[in-house]
């Protein structure tokens, strides 16, 4: 089966992640999400669909962004996104980010991908040690703080019925006991969504990201998924990605926004 761009920009946009414990405004033009002050920046926009004219509408959204009080805003511009980027680059704006769209075909199964240069064990997290593992990788490689402990308590519980449910949640690959990577996946309509794939600088390039794409390949073919989708960073994780087969469709930017 081959994969349609249409079909793959779309489940991209659709893959737009927020935490239970974060507020999103939406209207029919745009969407804004203030999370937890433990991410990095807080407040993302996430969609950008405007009736009319694009300037006035950057406006608007810039002003309500505003009334957070918060220094900044992520802009996040889809591959099949509006020509926004010379209006924000006016206002301040740089690029924080640049993501691939990336898919992988999975109807006839997961590829057999190289095993790691390190040994690693790969374990799913639902339990406390191995969410809080998983997260505080995340936070040392992406930015931002560690919840606090409730919150993980949460997570534990959330995903000790999610994996099996096969709703998908995060792995954490180890050496002996020290976590080096981690990644996450959600199974929902026929699509395995990759997200928060790190490792630690000091394991990088000894196949420790491939183990954790690898697990979570095969658990998203044995619970139904039939493509693979990701937004990856392109200087990191893009490569590895195209390794393993996966297939670019555009390309996915993340500004940073003055709000001051």
């Amino acid at each position: 089966m081959s994969l349609s761009a249409d079909k793959v920009v779309a489940a991209s946009i659709a893959m737009t992640w927020v935490p239970e414990t974060a507020t999103s405004e939406e209207t029919e033009e745009y969407r804004l999400v203030r999370l937890p002050d433990c991410f990095d920046p807080p407040l993302r926009l996430v969609r950008f669909s405007p009736a009319g004219p694009v300037e006035p509408a950057v406006a608007a959204v810039l002003d309500r962004a505003r009334q957070f009080g918060l220094p900044e805003l992520q802009w996040t511009v889809q591959p099949d996104g509006l020509p926004v980027a010379s209006l924000l680059e006016a206002r301040g704006a740089t690029v924080a980010e640049t993501l691939d769209v990336l898919a992988l075909d999975l109807s006839e199964g997961a590829p057999a991908l190289p095993p790691p240069a390190l040994e690693v064990e790969v374990r799913w997290a639902t339990d406390l040690q191995t969410i809080s593992d998983s997260t505080e990788l995340a936070a040392e490689i992406f930015g931002g703080s560690m919840p606090p402990h409730e919150r993980l308590v949460e997570l534990a519980n959330r995903d000790s019925a999610a994996v099996p449910g096969g709703r998908g949640g995060m792995v954490v690959a180890y050496a002996g006991e020290t976590p080096l990577g981690t990644g996450g996946v959600a199974i929902a309509a026929g699509a395995a969504r990759l997200w928060g794939g790190a490792v630690r600088p000091a394991a990088r390039g000894q196949g420790v990201y491939r183990a954790t794409l690898a697990a979570r390949l095969d658990y998203s073919v044995a619970h139904g998924a039939t493509m693979a989708l990701v937004n990856a960073r392109v200087e990191t994780s893009g490569p590895i990605l195209r390794q393993a087969g996966f297939a670019a469709y555009g390309r996915q930017l993340s500004y940073r926004v003055p709000l001051r």
